[in-house]
């Protein structure tokens, strides 16, 4: 049994999340409730094998050994209901840079990529530094979650003769896992005009019941003809730092182009890191996640909940997957700037801006609850000092 609750000390350890934002922001004593970063240990499984990787004490090469496509393709097939052979899968050091090899790989400069409006900042950074057009298509709030605009990206589709699409499924920042008639009705449209679709689906294990996640490949049979789905199980297993990930390209036309990019970008290389804590969590780690979902499960009830008591004028939408919060705070009448600056300097708690997400996220900001109840309580608190 995992211990969610207690607390973990990273300040010092160079941590992202809780080292930079003394320098980005020059306050301290900040208590950060940002970045997609869990503030609890790795699965028991994960931690065993790599103290057995350093008592054997040699980090040389390393290949990828069968037992892991076998832990893989058995994890995707018992928890998505996707089918997968061994050719079918590649490795990258990252989602984003398997997202970016296949822009590269796919598109050429300024050829239109279309992404959602709001959606995670680096899918636009990887279109805008690769010279491809970035085009968005806002998503619609309706009932307390997003949809999607299809009269909207159609039109797009056709006015910019849009080349490839980046999904995010889950959604970040808004926590929507897209339902199969959904996906459905977006593969259609980019089948009927030659649209490629990179699925980012790395949110895929953190789905709440009971909603389902449903990967684009398994939304129909025929979309693997067209897209190429991008996960990894350092999101679900606080793993972020050993940067390794899988790219899932069933079509072998479109496997052998990635393929070719990937090799002329020399990234066929993996972590031997990343290959070790891969196997282990994908072998060991199931019992960690169903609790870890609990625990998420259970802050974000109470975070819901102390906003219609403490701040009932923030729209909160509740997440049907990730453990991250799209907070609407534009009933306080504050701009971008001044939000940020009341949230950091006057109520010393950090979250992500939601206008870098798109600019329909003017006023928003994304809140990270994957941390232990009392820091979550301790940041719910100053959230509510700053804005009172």
């Amino acid at each position: 049994m995992t211990n969610f609750d207690q607390p973990i000390d990273r300040l010092g350890s160079d941590s992202v999340k809780w080292d930079t934002i003394l320098n980005m922001y020059e306050e301290k004593e900040l208590l950060p409730l940002w970045i997609a970063d869990m503030d609890f240990k790795a699965p028991a499984g994960v931690l065993r094998a790599y103290q057995n990787l350093l008592k054997h004490g040699i980090l040389g090469y390393a290949d990828i050994p069968e037992n892991l496509y076998t832990a893989i393709i058995d994890w995707e097939a018992k928890h998505h209901h996707l089918i997968l052979n061994k050719k079918d899968i590649l490795f990258f050091p990252g989602v984003l840079a398997g997202i970016a090899t296949a822009v590269q790989a796919f598109t050429k400069p300024n050829d239109a990529v279309l992404i959602h409006d709001p959606v995670y900042p680096p899918f636009a950074n990887i279109i805008k530094t690769n010279q491809r057009k970035l085009v968005r298509s806002q998503l619609i709030e309706k009932d307390g979650h997003f949809i999607m605009d299809f009269r909207d990206i159609e039109e797009k589709f056709k006015h910019y003769k849009v080349k490839a699409m980046v999904l995010c499924n889950p959604h970040n920042p808004g926590g929507r896992v897209w339902r199969k008639e959904e996906l459905k009705q977006l593969g259609d449209l980019c089948r009927k005009y030659g649209v490629l679709v990179f699925s980012d689906e790395i949110h895929q294990d953190l789905v709440f019941s009971p909603n389902e996640m449903i990967s684009f490949f398994n939304a129909d049979d025929s979309f693997s003809d067209f897209s190429i789905q991008f996960t990894s199980m350092t999101k679900t297993f606080n793993l972020a730092g050993i940067k390794n990930s899988l790219a899932f390209v069933k079509n072998e036309q479109l496997r052998a182009q990635l393929i070719r990019k990937q090799e002329q970008n020399f990234q066929q290389e993996i972590n031997t890191f990343g290959l070790v804590g891969m196997q282990a969590a994908y072998q060991t780690g199931e019992e960690w996640l169903t609790e870890l979902l609990s625990y998420i499960q259970s802050n974000i009830d109470f975070t819901m909940t102390f906003f219609q008591n403490h701040l009932p004028k923030t729209r909160i939408m509740k997440p049907e997957g990730t453990y991250l919060l799209w907070l609407d705070f534009s009933a306080y009448g504050f701009s971008d700037e001044i939000l940020e600056e009341r949230l950091v300097h006057k109520g010393k708690v950090v979250l992500n801006t939601g206008v870098s997400y798109g600019p329909q996220g003017k006023q928003h900001m994304r809140l990270n609850v994957a941390c232990p109840k009392v820091i979550l309580e301790e940041g719910l608190k100053r959230i509510a000092s700053a804005l009172k």
